[in-house]
């Protein structure tokens, strides 16, 4: 009996033993010897790409936000604040009622076939809003202008970027809101559109929140 009563304890010591071994290597050891690696070696990736302004985090490289107007009495959908560039439209999954810096919260496509009627007209009425949004006196927006990413949402829902065509198709109406000429405008999108990565991977793009930023620090200059 006595025997049987040692041998579960030193089984149970034996048990604990690994337990704190095993927890202090894989629950401390570990992850601050990989946090620390990433922080060395990839800080901004590590940190969620962050982009900053004016000393403080405003939003990642990585997300796209939207740039709208406080809502109106009534109103169930903002309208865009049409001083700034704007980006893809952000329909996807999850709707985001936390952060209302982000319209979604989840990453993923809507799911719409090419013959749905609810994406048919979700593109026909961005369609119509770029035109309108977008013609001022002496420019007017022609619907053989409209690029695909202005009327339609990428796969992720929550794309960063816009086409150079796009950014190009908002010039005239930025520099008009912010009381800039349109070659600085376009001086702007022109300093801040990538390659495609590598030189062959991906498509040229312009990071709508990098973009804006500059925007605003052009903005008290003029």
């Amino acid at each position: 009996m006595n025997n049987s009563v040692t041998n579960t304890a030193r089984l149970l010591g034996a048990g604990l033993r690994a337990l704190l071994v095993l927890t202090l290597v894989t629950g401390v050891i570990y992850p601050l010897v990989i946090t620390g690696v990433a922080q060395g070696l990839f800080h901004n990736k590590a940190n969620g790409s962050e982009i900053k302004a004016d000393g403080k985090v405003v939003g990642s490289s990585l997300i796209g936000q939207s740039y709208n107007l406080p809502l109106k009495k009534g109103q169930q959908t903002p309208d865009p604040d049409l001083k700034w560039f704007q980006g893809r439209p952000a329909n996807g999954l999850g709707a985001n009622s936390v952060n209302t810096q982000y319209k979604l919260i989840l990453s993923g496509a809507t799911n719409l076939s090419a013959d749905s009627k609810v994406l048919i007209k979700q593109v026909e009425d961005a369609k119509t809003a770029v035109i309108k949004d977008n013609s001022v006196p002496g420019y007017t927006v022609r619907p053989s202008d409209i690029p695909a990413d202005a009327v339609t949402s990428s796969g992720s829902g929550l794309d960063p970027d816009i086409s150079p065509q796009y950014a190009e198709l908002q010039v005239h109406r930025v520099a008009e809101r912010n009381g800039l000429s349109v070659a600085q405008v376009e001086k702007l999108v022109e300093d801040h559109t990538q390659g495609r990565t590598l030189g062959f991977m991906g498509e040229p793009r312009v990071n709508v929140l990098e973009l804006n930023i500059a925007l605003k620090d052009l903005v008290p200059k003029r």
